[in-house]
């Protein structure tokens, strides 16, 4: 590895040529455009993108991606404070602070701190990922076909617990849906086609970036023709650039929530909106001034941008160390990766020793990116703001339907887009999270491949899957995750708990 995250100097020197930075002013202007649009988000922009990008140099469009990332989650915080819709639901935590902000005529400082704590999250996270990747990927080596089933199950049950908080259940319903579908066309390992119903246009399956478009970017157009919501914007923008006491006089507030973001990144399919929560939940707890918050609150609109920017470093962690994406943008990430050719995992660090800090590079370059078209381009930013959504919403769909058809160039993977976008449109009207579905279509394979090459490697004992350490600790945890949610279990251990503080001696 060298001289370590040091080297993130020397990639950042020969990233710095006229054409990579034009890509990432670019890439993350649209970027950012596409987080403070209502409705747009960060997992829809890069998966638009995704397919804009087929047949460009792997290089230019992982930076291209990445810039696209970093500048939309955020950008949303700017409709966040001005017209307290989010603009991700990554940025639906800002509105809670940043609104009233507004509303007091301070639109501006509320801007300006948001952009601030995204930078300084955002870079958080990078030397997180430069110095915690290396260090996972050498424990992933010790991963075989059987920890690797027990981590996809782990993903899907992680993720529906904690992207469907009130009922775990429509969570784990939506990512085994998504392992179902991914079982449909050839499997890898024979090549018989299964559930094909004889259609040969199915043998290759459905691709990612159609079910992703559709999931989130037809879906998203068919909730804004129904609602045909009007918004106004708020006040005057006025002074942006933050002081710096007012940055510093919250560190711990930013460092915690940092910290959280990561670690919530890292988790399989969570994302940055949760990340967000859980760092305003702490910072309010922590806070001599918790009453202050949502009602303007500036410490809790700095944990909020700090912890949903952070995660972003943190979801690349297991993108790259173990291929499994810790949020939906990094689930349409690793699969742009796939598809330009890199193959992200366990001897990634082994093939491509220099990629860690070749995306750190490209990250802290699009957190710069981020940072100034945030305090420069905010008036304009703002006009944005007021484009009517029968205007927006047909170029999203123009853009649905380009990006899904020129991955492949098939007319079926449109009829795949459009179906999923009435899928994921009736899942969010019966509140079924999309992001373990889409997790379950990522895993689905490697749950499918490791499952059925470790009977092969044994002979059908399955002994293994319940005997190797690591098997033991997904397994373990897995069982926590779901027992946790289970009423009856939870009686069963508060009867024990209290029948342990009746006890002798109390």
């Amino acid at each position: 590895m060298g001289l370590g995250p040091l080297n993130i100097l020397g990639e950042l020197w020969n990233l710095a040529t006229p054409i990579v930075l034009f890509h990432v002013l670019w890439a993350t202007l649209i970027g950012t455009v596409v987080g403070m649009l209502p409705g747009l988000t960060a997992t829809m922009g890069i998966a638009l993108l995704t397919g804009l990008t087929f047949g460009m140099d792997p290089k230019y469009a992982t930076i291209i991606l990445l810039s696209v990332y970093v500048g939309a989650i955020t950008g949303g915080s700017r409709s966040s404070v001005l017209l307290n819709i989010p603009g991700t639901p990554a940025n639906a935590t800002a509105c809670l602070d940043g609104f009233p902000l507004a509303q007091r005529g301070e639109a501006g400082p509320a801007i300006g701190l948001s952009a601030t704590s995204s930078f300084i999250g955002t870079v958080f996270g990078i030397l997180c990922l430069a110095f915690f990747t290396p260090v996972l990927g050498q424990l992933a080596l010790q991963f075989q076909s059987w920890e690797f089933f027990w981590l996809a199950i782990f993903g899907i049950v992680i993720c529906g617990n904690l992207t469907a908080p009130t009922d775990p259940l429509k969570g784990w319903i939506a990512g085994v849906f998504g392992l179902l579908l991914s079982l449909v066309g050839q499997e890898n390992i024979a090549g018989y086609a299964r559930f094909t119903g004889g259609y040969d246009q199915i043998r290759g399956g459905f691709s990612l970036i159609p079910v992703l478009v559709g999931l989130y970017g037809m879906a998203e157009v068919l909730v804004v023709m129904r609602e045909r919501a009007l918004v106004e914007l708020a006040k005057q923008v006025g002074r942006v650039v933050p002081r710096f006491r007012e940055v510093l006089a919250h560190w711990k507030t930013t460092l915690r929530s940092g910290i959280v973001g990561v670690i919530i990144g890292v988790i399989p399919g969570v994302g940055e909106d949760v990340a967000s929560w859980v760092s305003y939940d702490l910072a309010k707890r922590a806070s001599k001034h918790p009453e202050e918050f949502g009602r303007g609150s500036r410490e809790g609109l700095m944990a909020a941008e700090t912890g949903d920017n952070a995660c972003i470093g943190g979801a690349i962690i297991p993108v790259l160390a173990l291929a499994v994406p810790g949020s939906a943008p990094a689930a349409v990430l690793l699969g742009a990766m796939w598809l330009h050719g890199v193959r992200p995992g366990p001897l990634l660090m082994i093939e491509f020793p220099n990629y860690v800090w070749e995306i750190s590079a490209m990250l802290i370059l699009a957190a710069c990116a981020s940072l100034l078209i945030s305090l420069v381009g905010v008036r304009f930013q703002v006009k944005i703001l007021a484009i009517p959504r029968p205007i927006l919403m047909p170029i999203v769909f123009v853009l649905c339907v380009i990006g899904s058809y020129a991955i492949n160039v098939r007319i079926f993977d449109l009829w795949v887009m459009l179906i999923f976008g009435l899928v994921g449109y009736a899942m969010r009207q019966y509140n079924y999270p999309a992001a373990p579905l889409v997790l379950g279509v990522i895993l689905g394979d490697m749950l499918d491949v490791s499952l059925r090459r470790a009977l092969i490697l044994t002979e059908g004992d399955l002994t293994p899957f319940f005997t190797r350490p690591i098997s033991v600790v997904l397994l373990a945890i897995t069982l926590l995750v779901i027992g946790s949610r289970m009423i009856w279990v939870r009686r069963l251990a508060g009867a024990l708990f209290r029948r342990h503080d009746v006890g002798p001696g109390r």
